[in-house]
């Protein structure tokens, strides 16, 4: 569960508190109607802000580690996204371009920001990687809530074959329960483990048993 602005201000030294508030009020700023909104950049003119300048509060984003220690800069990040109200094409791009880092902290927080399956995508590429802080991210409630049964049982497998715990798996029980093709893959899988002299992930009994079928402790 990602931690409120006022928890993170509980935790943080001086300085990253009051980066973080500055940053906030940059990301809120940004979410403004443009009407309203100033929309602080990177590049500002006579003229007014350039459309092609990069909004500060997306600096702020890129940063967040080094200002707050990366301890706290997924937290910071998502709170960012938040505030800002970064839709899909602003998602997107922040996925493209940024670091491994800043990708978790898109993945964290889709469930936030965004209602339907645009953003599938973005989790399907995570889960094309053997980064496991990606894989684990990629599977919270955003996937749950959108990914197909078969798109979801392989991010299931996944995590089996990365070692990212399945705890990791938003709404799991839920969505294994009664679940005899999750079930099938699981038991052919443990049997090829098993037949190759390798060992069975600690986890696979678990999620087995989660589907309805009885676990034989491969």
């Amino acid at each position: 569960m990602t931690p409120t602005h006022k928890e993170l201000d509980q935790q943080l030294p001086d300085d990253a508190r009051a980066w973080l508030d500055e940053a906030l009020a940059e990301a809120a700023e940004a979410a403004r109607p443009a009407a309203e909104a100033t929309r602080p950049t990177a590049e500002t003119s006579p003229a007014g802000p350039s459309p092609y300048a990069v909004p500060l509060w997306e600096l702020r984003f890129a940063s967040a580690g080094r200002a707050c220690g990366q301890h706290y800069a997924d937290s910071v990040r998502t709170l960012l996204l938040v505030e800002a109200r970064a839709d899909s094409a602003t998602l997107t791009r922040l996925y493209q371009q940024g670091t491994a880092a800043e990708r978790r902290a898109v993945l964290l927080a889709l469930h936030h920001l965004l209602e339907g399956p645009v953003a599938l995508p973005l989790v399907e590429d995570a889960l094309r990687t053997n980064d496991t802080r990606l894989v684990a991210a990629a599977v919270g409630p955003y996937a749950a809530d959108h990914l197909d049964p078969h798109a979801w049982r392989h991010a299931v497998l996944k995590c089996l074959f990365t070692g990212v715990p399945v705890d990791a798996v938003a709404d799991l029980d839920s969505r294994a329960a009664g679940d005899d093709e999750l079930a099938r893959m699981l038991a052919d899988y443990a049997a090829e483990r098993t037949a190759a002299g390798r060992a069975v992930p600690p986890d696979l009994n678990h999620v087995l048993t989660l589907t309805g079928e009885q676990s034989e402790e491969f």
